[in-house]
């Protein structure tokens, strides 16, 4: 694969993809939103909506920390 410069927002998501795992795996295996076997169309986005509200009212959620720098400064790691 060819080298290529990635944006900041990129880096920060390849260090924090087991957070985005767990999160998919969540919604997937706990709240069942990957059932496929819907009669209808609104049977299905009913089941994601419920997945999803259920999931938001979750006391505690992994959370992607990462601070914002202005584009003409220069941050070093």
């Amino acid at each position: 694969m060819k080298n290529s410069l990635m944006t900041m927002s990129d880096k920060i998501l390849l260090r924090k993809r087991s957070v985005i795992e767990t999160v998919n795996d969540e919604l997937k295996n706990i709240y069942q939103i990957e059932h496929s076997r819907h009669r209808s169309f609104t049977n299905f986005l009913s089941n994601i909506v419920a997945g999803l509200i259920t999931y938001s009212f979750l006391p505690k959620k992994p959370t992607l920390k990462y601070q914002t720098v202005k584009p003409n400064q220069l941050a070093l790691y």
